[in-house]
C-alpha cells in the first residue's frame, strides 16, 4: 500500500528547559528535516514540505543497507558538515541539486548523514500512538550500522548538553517528553526546543551592490495584514563570491522603483528595491529593542514558499 507523505511534528520554542524525568535532550541539527517512506517496494525521501528529494540523495533510496523493517516510515534530518559542525548551507549544496551528474559528484564532494531520531509506521502498522520511549526502542531494533546512518541519541541532562552546544556554537537542542505520542501536523510543548542561535526565513525586500555585485541583503517578515516588515540587513555568512553573484543575476527582474517595506530601514542610501520573492535563511543571535535581527548571518537562499516568512516561525 504506498505511503501517503505527512507534515511531521514540531517542537514549540522555548527559553527555558523543561524539568522531570521523562524528559530527555537531542541536539538539534542544522540540516534538513527528511522522512523516509518505505512501502515494501519504493523508497522516497520526503522533506517537510512533502517535496520528493530521493534523486538528491540518491544513496539513501536502498532502504535495506540501513534498516530492517519490510515497510517504515522514518523522521530525522539530513546534514553536512563544513570543517567544523553541521552546515545548513552545506546540506543546500545538496539539497538544491536538479542535474544527475552534479548529484553524483556531489555524493562524494558533499557527503551527508541521515541522524534518524523517530519511527512512524513499522511492518505495516503505525506506531504514531506508541510513546516515544517505545518507538525509540522499535527504532534501535530495526535500524543497521551505517557510518552515513546514525540514530540521535537521548541525554538525561538536558543543561549539559546545552552547555556543550554553546561552547561548540551549535545550533541548539530540542526537549522531548518520552511519554509523548507523535501527532502529524502538530506542534505542542511536548516537544521543545532551546535554540543557541535563532533562525528564520525572510524575504528579501532590498539589495545593496559593491562594485556591481549585491554585497548586502535587506530583510522583512510579512505580517498577519500581508504588509513587509523589516527586521534587518545581513552581508556575512556561509555564501561564497559565486552565490553573491548568482543573486546579481537572479535581482534583475524584480527591481522596483520604490521601497516594498510597510515600515523603515535603518539603510535606505544606493539601496535597490525588489519584488520580494527570493527567500534567505538567516540565523541571528537576538531581537533588538526595534525588532531587527542582532548580528545577522546568512545561511543560504533558498528555494521555499513566501508564506513562510511570517511573524509566525519565531514562535
Amino acid at each position: 500500500m504506498p505511503l501517503e507523505p505527512i507534515t511531521p511534528f514540531e517542537p514549540i520554542q522555548t527559553e527555558t528547559i523543561p524539568a522531570g524525568s521523562n524528559w530527555i535532550a537531542q541536539v538539534k541539527w542544522d540540516g534538513v528535516r527528511m522522512l523516509t517512506y518505505h512501502d515494501g517496494n519504493k523508497t522516497q525521501l520526503i522533506n517537510r514540505k512533502k517535496n520528493d528529494r530521493t534523486r538528491q540523495y540518491p544513496e539513501f533510496a536502498r532502504l535495506e543497507r540501513y534498516c530492517s523493517a519490510s515497510s517504515v516510515i522514518l523522521d530525522g534530518e539530513m546534514i553536512a558538515f563544513d570543517s567544523q559542525k553541521p552546515s545548513f548551507h552545506e546540506i543546500m549544496k545538496r539539497d538544491s541539486l536538479r542535474k544527475e551528474l552534479s548529484i553524483q559528484l556531489a555524493i562524494e564532494q558533499t557527503p551527508v548523514t541521515y541522524m534518524v531520531f523517530d519511527v512512524l509506521y513499522w511492518n505495516g502498522n503505525w506506531v504514531t500512538d506508541k510513546p516515544l520511549g517505545e518507538r525509540q526502542e522499535i527504532l534501535a531494533q530495526i535500524m543497521l550500522p551505517e557510518p552515513n546512518v546514525q540514530i540521535v541519541q537521548n541525554v538525561s541532562d538536558p543543561h549539559s548538553l546545552y552547555d556543550v552546544m554553546k561552547q561548540h556554537h551549535m545550533e541548539g537542542i530540542v526537549c522531548k517528553d518520552l511519554t509523548s505520542t507523535y501527532l502529524p501536523s502538530g506542534k505542542d510543548a511536548r516537544w521543545q526546543k532551546l535554540k543557541i542561535f535563532h533562525d528564520l526565513y525572510a524575504a528579501i525586500g532590498g539589495v545593496t551592490l559593491r562594485d556591481g555585485v549585491v554585497n548586502a541583503v535587506l530583510l522583512g517578515l510579512f505580517d498577519d495584514a500581508g504588509r513587509l516588515v523589516y527586521i534587518g540587513h545581513a552581508g556575512t555568512g556561509k555564501l561564497t563570491q559565486r552565490d553573491w553573484r548568482d543573486l546579481t543575476e537572479r535581482i534583475k527582474p524584480l527591481r522596483l522603483d520604490s521601497m516594498p517595506f510597510a515600515n523603515q530601514p535603518e539603510r535606505k542610501k544606493d539601496t535597490l528595491w525588489l519584488k520580494p520573492e527570493l527567500i534567505a535563511k538567516v540565523q541571528f543571535m537576538e531581537w533588538t529593542s526595534g525588532l531587527t535581527m542582532r548580528q545577522p548571518s546568512i545561511q543560504a537562499f533558498v528555494d521555499g514558499s513566501l508564506a513562510d516568512c511570517t511573524w509566525k516561525q519565531i514562535n
